[in-house]
């Protein structure tokens, strides 16, 4: 499989991704296109509803200190959306979106497993067999739950028991981001795509998260490093970065240290997505980060936006599209955590 560099010719992107904020007019960005979801990162949340024909996922991640912004994923292709149970979904032939939220509860991994599984189905049976990328926001991530286990880590246990029923089925672990925010409960949405369409990567820098030892949990987290997703017909490949954050092995460096932790961030994604790591992989070509766009920026401490800001204005390209949020990271000595998108 080759994956394009953005230097070459650009293609129509059949899935594309990008940040509306408050006075922005998203029709002028969707002309031609059709929308298979939008994730409004506000100020409060709800639940996932259909709205003008596709999911609306809303989740509360916008502070004092930080500014609302809509993630709009949009198709060259028509888009059939519907909803089963708590799940509200669209699709378009060749991708799948779908979105769903557990309420507060005392103890989450049975609920974890079963809507997990539930997910897992419905992408099944409409055909759609490779996970692309996940998102997990998981109100008090690193608090207790009723059992005494941190919630992130209770998280973890239904999510790794769910890709190991559907082992068979679901083949490899995607692309995700386990993330706090600033309501209790989970709140989760997907993509996924056709078969032979995902290849997932991992970074010779970190350990793969799904090989963690104990000490970080029960079962260890059930993601890959990034995902290319391979084009179709006349489009663009895309390398989707997973939330990444200052681990070097399976260890936290850099404690206590922002913009310590902030570069080493940095040079985890770096080496990601290099060229050679994508020859590790069987893959050619390769990206750096002037070419990750749709950065998701998470922090856990307000009076770090400012430097983690500066920081990242001279690592990314003035055009990158950048949202910042003021939110709990998945581990409580993680001070800051990356996403992004490379195409």
């Amino acid at each position: 499989m080759t994956v394009t560099h953005p230097g070459a010719p650009t293609l129509t992107a059949a899935l594309d991704c990008f940040f509306v904020r408050p006075g922005d007019d998203e029709r002028a960005r969707t002309t031609g296109r059709h929308v298979l979801g939008r994730v409004t990162y506000g100020h409060g949340g709800r639940p996932p509803m259909l709205h003008d024909g596709a999911p609306l996922v809303r989740i509360a991640m916008a502070g004092d200190a930080t500014e609302r912004i809509t993630e709009v994923w949009t198709s060259d292709r028509p888009v059939r959306s519907g909803r089963e149970g708590g799940l509200v979904y669209a699709e378009d032939g060749e991708h799948f979106f779908c979105a769903v939220r557990i309420d507060e509860r005392g103890v989450y991994r049975d609920t974890v497993r079963s809507v997990y599984e539930n997910a897992f189905t419905l992408m099944w049976r409409l055909g759609y067999t490779e996970l692309l990328r996940m998102w997990n926001m998981v109100g008090a991530i690193t608090e207790a739950n009723a059992d005494g286990m941190e919630n992130y880590r209770d998280f973890c246990v239904g999510r790794a028991e769910a890709f190991e029923a559907w082992s068979g089925r679901v083949d490899g672990m995607p692309a995700a981001t386990g993330i706090g925010s600033l309501r209790p409960g989970i709140d989760l949405y997907f993509l996924a795509c056709r078969p032979n369409r995902a290849r997932h990567l991992e970074n010779p820098r970190q350990t793969p998260a799904h090989q963690y030892p104990t000490q970080y949990g029960p079962k260890s987290p059930s993601f890959a490093r990034a995902t290319v997703l391979e084009p179709g017909p006349g489009a663009r490949a895309a390398l989707y970065v997973s939330g990444t954050a200052s681990i070097i092995g399976d260890d936290t460096v850099h404690h206590d240290d922002v913009e310590r932790q902030c570069d080493v961030t940095l040079a985890n994604i770096e080496a990601l997505i290099s060229s050679e790591n994508l020859r590790r992989h069987g893959l050619t070509g390769g990206f750096g980060l002037a070419d990750l766009d749709c950065v998701k920026v998470y922090v856990r401490d307000a009076e770090h936006l400012s430097a983690v800001r500066g920081r990242c204005a001279e690592a990314f390209r003035s055009q990158t599209d950048l949202a910042f949020f003021n939110v709990d990271v998945c581990r409580p000595d993680l001070l800051v955590e990356i996403e992004g998108i490379c195409r």
